[in-house]
Order: C-alpha cells, then structure tokens, then sequence
C-alpha cells in the first residue's frame, strides 16, 4: 500500500511516523511519504499520484479545501466541512474528514467522559475548525465560534447550530489556528480562564500556550487519533475493493 501526506509545509509531520507503524501493526507491506505541495496545485496532484498508483492520501494545510475538486465522493464531515483530509484511490476517489472526529476522540479522552452539555468554544473559521464543528454538531455539545472575519463566524453559526463567541468564556477551547495568529486582548483574558485549552497545532508549531502564559494540551492527541481513523479508512475500502475482484 503506497500512500502519501501532500500539503506546505510536511517536513514536521509525524504522520510517516504513525502510519509507519499503522502498516507493520496490520502487517501490511507499505510506504507513507511526506510531499511538499503549494497551494493552488492541491487537485492536480491528487489526480497525478492517483496515476503513479498511490492506494490514498492525507491531505494537510494549505489543501484541505481545493482537493475537494478531486474527490468523486465525501463522507459526511467531509461535505459539511466542505473540506477533505483523507482520500482513498479505489474506483472512484473517496475524500475524508478525520479532523473533527480526532479532536473529538482526544478531548473525550482527556476529560474522561463524552462531550455531550459541555460548552465549547472554537477558535478560528477554517476547515479545521469547520471539521471539528461537524463532529460537535452530533453531540449535545454547546459551541462557539470566534474568527476575524465576522461573516464567516456567522455562517458558521448558521451551519453548525452554533453562537457567537459569549461573554462568558467557555469552560473548554479549541484553538484551530496558524502559529502565527495574535489575538485580540479580550480574547487571550478569556481563553486564560478555560478549564481546557486544546491546540490542534503540536510540536514547535504549538504556541498558543505562550500567547496565553498557561498550560494548553498540543495537537498530538488529536493527530494520533484522526491518522487512525484516517487507516481505518483507508483499510475498510481497501477490503472492500478486494472483496469485490474475488
């Protein structure tokens, strides 16, 4: 099984790492690769690696949205997220979300319980944040939004059954932001008073903890349990496809 993480920048990746041990784990002969993709060519090099005979890929920052173009079909958080992750190359090519379903699964783990009735409040409006959104909307979770761009907080509210960041800070935060993003001072004094703040950003690209001068929980977690979820797919539509050339 040939896969591959496209997207800019991958060279901090630990997703060869993990799905290196996903394919001994499953005892699977296979190689995962790192490759450095610019925005803007997202779509066309998910069709080229199709041809070079890759079996799937995951998709990272800056892509997530563009490949969308190159998928056949998504799967349900794909399509509300209206942004892809995951792809698997079979007759037709799949397209995936895994963000939200990881940050979920960590954030269950690290309070010990479901999120259901906990209010939670996202940071940011891109297809992370919206990935995650997508999962929360299943739960009883309550959520918030804040962004820069208040259209975009508000459409998302829309979408996701969601409100508008509260004056009240919500007892848990997900940040969904790129390292370099300052935050408003109102905003750094709320987030300061969560009982949880969770990055989905981790290793030296995790720095929101610095801004906030507290202790937040990094991405690892959540990118463990969505690189899973995005081998779980990738292996359930392998078996698929060979089920059906038996």
């Amino acid at each position: 099984m040939k896969i591959a993480l496209i997207g800019d920048p991958v060279e901090h990746s630990r997703s060869p790492e993990l799905h290196g041990q996903f394919l001994e784990e499953a005892g699977i002969e296979g190689t995962y690769t790192a490759i450095r993709v610019v925005k803007g060519e997202g779509a066309q090099t998910v069709r080229r690696l199709r041809e070079e005979g890759y079996a799937g890929l995951n998709i990272t920052t800056p892509l997530k949205e563009e490949v969308v173009a190159a998928c056949d079909w998504l799967d349900e958080d794909a399509r509300m997220a209206e942004a892809v992750n995951t792809i698997f190359f079979g007759g037709k090519v799949l397209g995936s979300n895994t963000d939200g379903i990881g940050a979920r699964t960590a954030l269950e783990t690290i309070l010990g319980q479901p999120v259901a009735l906990e209010r939670i409040g996202i940071l940011g409006t891109g297809a992370t944040a919206r990935a995650i959104l997508a999962q929360l909307h299943e739960t009883d979770a309550y959520t918030y939004v804040w962004g820069r761009d208040h259209d975009k907080v508000l459409a998302l509210c829309d979408r996701f059954e969601a409100k508008q960041w509260p004056e009240s800070p919500p007892e848990i935060v997900i940040a969904t932001l790129p390292p370099s993003t300052e935050l408003p001072k109102h905003i750094l004094e709320q987030v300061r008073k969560a009982g949880v703040v969770m990055d989905t950003n981790y290793g030296t690209r995790s720095n929101i903890g610095r801004l906030l001068l507290r202790e937040v929980i990094p991405g690892d977690a959540m990118l463990e349990a969505q690189a899973r979820a995005s081998f779980d797919f990738w292996l359930a539509h392998a078996q698929e496809q060979a089920e059906e050339i038996l």
